[in-house]
C-alpha cells in the first residue's frame, strides 16, 4: 500500500509506436544537466497544464562507501530497465504513441511559435508525467488542444509513422477510462487499462479466479498479480510476466541489474532476497513471489533497501494485477531513530484502538518502520511519487512475519520547500486555523503518514475463512484500506499518547491541524481535482470524502462540523475536536468490521454514498475560489542521474549525483536507454 501526496494549502496537507523513421539519429543532446548543485538548491524545475515538475536531493549521498553506492546504482538501473513496462500496463497503445510523438519532437524542423507546437508539447508533457495518455489522477483520457490534422502534418514533415487506432484514439471518444471503477458497469470492459485482453468481461476474471486454489488456504497466493488474462480460442488463459514470457525482453535487462545489485548487498539476507526477487522474475512463480516477500520483510538491516516489482493493484479495476514500479531508499538515521518509536509501540496502538476485540491482533509482528531518502524511482512510482509505502500486501504475511513501512523524507521535504499556493487563506475557516496549519502542519502531515503506513495497514485482522479484500470486497478493497488506514492515523493524532512517547510537544494542536486539514481537503478542496458533473473515482480521493462526509453527517445533530458560509463563500468549521475524534472512532471500528467479515454490500454503501457524488455547487464555488491561483494542483519529480566513473578496466571508482536540468530532457535520455521492449514497437 502506498500513500498519495494530495495538493496542499500554504503548507501541504498529505494524508504516490511504431516509429518507422528513415532519417539517421539525431546528433543533438537530448538530456541537459547541471554539473553542480547549487548552494541555494531549486526544487522547482517548471510547470505546464495542471503538472508541477520538482526535484529533490540525495541527502547523506557522499557519506555512504562506494559499495553502498554500487548497490543503489544497480538498483535504480534495474528499476529504469522495466521503464516502459508501466506504460504498456497503463495502455495497449501508449509505447506506439509516445514513440511516435516524441520522434516528432526531436525532429520536427518548422514553426515552433504557434500556439499549436506550444499544444503539442504540452500534450506529450501530461503523457510523460502519466506514463500514457490517461490522467495519472483522474485516469480521464487526455485530449489535445491541437486538431487531428495538425498532428497528422507533423507526422509527414517528420517521416513518423502513427496511424489507425493508435492515432484515432487521441482525438475520439474511445477508450475514455483507465480505470472504471462506476457502480452498474462491467469495469474491466471499460477500463483502458491493459490488464485483460479486450473482449475479457468482469464476471469472467471473477469465474476464473474464483478456481484458483493455494496449496495452503492460509498462505492464498496473489493470483493475477503478474500476468495479462486474455483469451486464445475462446478459453482464457494467463500471459504471465517473466523472462521468457510477456515483457520478457525488459524482464532479462532487470534481472542483469539484479544480478549486479546482488553482487554487492550488504548483507546475506539482503542478497538472499535479491536472489529470490531474481527467482521470481525469471519464473513467474507466485510462491517465489510469497517467498520472496517473506524474505525482504525481514531482511531490515543495512543502509540500502528498495521496491521493486508488479506490486500496487489500483490500475486494475478488480485488484488483482499489480503495476511495475521501483524505489530505492536511503536510511535517514537520525529521523528513523526518531520515528521508531511508533513501531516499537505498535502493540499497544492495537491493544487501544476502538477496534471489536475480535478484530484485533493478539500479536502485532515484524512491523519496521524508517524515515528514508529516495535515490531512485521508476514505472508507476515516477514522475508522480507516494509519499509513504507499507508493504507487503498480502494479509497472511503482515500477520505472520510483519511489514516494512518507510516515509519517503527528501520527497517529502521537497514539496514543502517548492513554494507555497496561498490557497490556506482562502478555504480556511479562521485565523486560527491559518495559524494552526502553519505552526503545526508540517509535523501533523508526516505523523499522519507514519501512522497510516506504520499503524494503519498493519493493524487488525481478517476473520476466520474471509478471503482476501480483493475477492470480498471487490471494486471498493483499495479505497477501503487507505480510508481504514487514514483513519487509524486520525485517531491517534488527537491523542496524549503521542505526546508520551515524544513526537510532539502539544498533541492538542498537532490533531487539531491534522483534523482541520483532512476535513478542509475531504470536502473541499481536493475538488479541484475534478471536472464539473465528474464524480469521485481515484481510491485516495474516495477514502479522503467518504470519511470526511460521513463525520459531518453524523455529527450534524451536535454541530460537530458547521458548514459556514460568509461573504458568498463556504467554509467547514469544527467545533468539537473530542466528538470528531470519537466519530473518526466509531468509522475506524466498522471499517475493521466490513474487512474482517468481507461484507460488501456495507463497503458499497459506504462508498457509494459518502464518496462517489460530489455536491455540485459546493465543487463550482471550489473551482471559482482556485482560479486566482497560478500553482498547478498536482506535483511530480524529475530524478537524480547517478553517473558512475570508472577506470581503465571498466571498474567503478565513482558515482556522481546529476541533477537533470529540463523534464523532457530526462523523459528522452529515458527513452533512449531503456527502450527495452521491442516487441512493442
Amino acid at each position: 500500500m502506498k500513500l498519495k501526496l494530495i495538493m496542499g494549502m500554504a503548507l501541504l496537507t498529505a494524508f504516490s509506436y511504431s516509429c518507422k523513421n528513415d532519417k539517421a539519429e539525431p546528433q543533438a543532446e537530448t538530456v541537459e544537466t547541471e554539473t553542480k548543485i547549487e548552494a541555494e538548491f531549486d526544487f522547482n524545475v517548471e510547470q505546464f497544464a495542471d503538472i508541477k515538475i520538482l526535484r529533490y536531493q540525495i541527502p547523506g549521498w557522499e557519506n555512504l562507501t562506494l559499495k553502498e553506492q554500487k548497490l543503489v546504482y544497480y538498483l535504480g538501473q534495474a528499476g529504469l530497465a522495466g521503464r516502459d513496462i508501466i506504460w504498456d500496463q497503463n495502455y495497449r497503445h501508449n509505447l506506439t504513441i509516445r514513440k511516435a510523438l516524441e520522434n516528432v519532437y526531436i525532429n520536427y524542423s518548422g514553426d515552433k511559435a504557434t500556439n499549436d507546437w506550444s499544444a503539442f508539447e504540452t500534450y506529450l508533457k501530461r503523457i510523460w508525467f502519466s506514463n500514457g495518455i490517461h490522467h495519472h489522477y483522474s485516469n480521464d483520457k487526455m485530449k489535445p488542444d491541437f486538431s487531428k490534422d495538425y498532428l497528422v502534418s507533423l507526422l509527414k514533415e517528420t517521416n513518423t509513422s502513427l496511424e489507425g487506432e493508435a492515432l484515432d484514439v487521441l482525438f475520439n471518444d474511445k477508450d475514455s477510462k483507465k480505470v472504471n471503477q462506476a457502480k452498474g458497469i462491467d469495469n474491466v470492459l471499460l477500463s483502458a487499462v491493459n490488464f485483460y485482453g479486450p473482449d475479457v468481461t468482469t464476471a469472467e476474471v471473477e469465474a476464473f479466479y474464483k478456481t484458483k486454489k493455494s496449496p495452503n488456504p492460509e498462505k492464498p497466493l496473489s493470483f493475477g498479480l503478474n500476468s495479462k488474462l486474455v483469451k486464445e480460442n475462446g478459453k482464457l488463459v494467463e500471459q504471465v510476466y517473466k523472462s521468457g514470457g510477456l515483457y520478457g525482453s525488459a524482464i532479462d535487462q532487470i534481472v542483469s541489474w539484479l544480478e549486479k545489485a546482488q553482487s554487492v548487498a550488504e548483507n546475506k539476507a539482503q542478497g538472499d532476497a535479491i536472489g529470490l526477487l531474481i527467482s521470481y522474475y525469471k519464473t513467474g512463480d507466485l510462491q517465489t513471489w510469497d517467498d520472496y516477500n517473506v524474505a525482504w520483510t525481514a531482511a531490515t538491516e543495512g543502509n540500502i533497501d528498495y521496491i521493486n516489482s508488479f506490486i500496487e493493484v489500483y490500475n486494475d479495476p478488480l485488484g488483482y494485477t499489480g503495476s511495475y514500479e521501483t524505489i530505492v531508499q536511503i536510511k535517514d538515521f537520525d529521523m528513523s531513530e526518531k520515528m521508531s518509536v511508533l513501531s516499537e509501540n505498535a502493540q499497544w496502538f492495537e491493544d487501544n484502538s476502538p477496534l471489536m476485540e475480535a478484530h484485533k491482533k493478539k500479536n502485532v509482528v515484524g512491523v519496521s518502520y524508517k524515515v528514508v531518502n529516495v535515490a531512485a524511482e521508476a514505472g508507476d512510482a515516477s514522475p508522480s511519487t507516494p509519499i509513504g509505502v507499507n508493504l507487503p500486501n498480502a494479509n497472511w504475511i503482515r500477520a505472520a512475519v510483519g511489514s516494512k513501512s518507510v516515509s519517503l523524507g527528501n520527497i517529502i521535504h521537497a514539496y514543502n520547500n517548492a513554494g507555497s499556493t496561498g490557497r490556506l487563506k482562502e478555504f480556511a475557516h479562521d485565523e486560527e486555523e491559518i495559524q494552526l496549519e502553519e505552526k503545526y502542519g508540517q509535523v501533523a502531515d508526516k505523523l499522519h503518514t507514519a501512522l497510516h503506513e506504520v499503524i494503519g495497514h498493519a493493524s487488525g485482522q481478517l476473520n476466520p475463512g474471509v478471503g482476501e479484500t480483493k475477492e470480498t470486497l471487490k471494486t471498493y478493497s483499495s479505497t477501503l484500506e487507505e480510508g481504514r488506514a487514514d483513519l487509524v492515523g486520525l485517531y491517534y493524532l488527537y491523542n496524549p499518547k503521542l505526546q508520551e512517547l515524544g513526537l510532539v510537544d502539544d498533541w492538542k494542536s498537532v490533531g487539531k491541524a491534522a483534523y482541520d486539514g483532512y476535513i478542509r481537503n475531504g470536502l473541499m478542496t481536493q475538488l479541484i481535482r475534478l471536472n464539473i458533473g465528474d464524480d469521485v473515482e481515484e481510491a485516495h480521493m474516495r477514502n479522503r470524502q467518504w470519511v470526511s462526509a460521513w463525520a459531518f453527517e453524523k455529527g450534524q445533530e451536535a454541530n460537530v462540523i458547521e458548514k459556514v458560509t460568509r461573504d458568498g463563500k463556504t467554509y467547514f468549521n469544527i467545533t468539537d475536536y473530542d466528538k470528531l475524534h470519537d466519530l473518526f472512532g466509531q468509522l475506524l471500528r466498522e471499517t475493521q468490521r466490513i474487512k474482517s467479515e468481507g461484507d460488501f454490500k456495507a463497503v458499497q454503501a459506504l462508498v457509494e454514498d459518502y464518496g462517489v457524488k460530489v455536491d455540485q455547487e459546493i465543487h463550482a464555488e471550489v473551482l471559482k475560489r482556485n482560479e486566482q491561483f497560478e500553482s498547478a494542483p498536482y506535483s511530480g519529480f524529475v530524478n537524480p542521474m547517478l553517473v558512475p566513473e570508472m577506470d581503465e578496466s571498466g571498474e567503478i571508482t565513482k558515482i556522481n549525483v546529476v541533477q537533470p536540468k529540463t523534464f523532457s530532457g530526462q523523459m528522452l535520455e529515458y527513452s533512449k536507454n531503456y527502450n527495452f521492449l521491442p516487441e512493442m514497437n
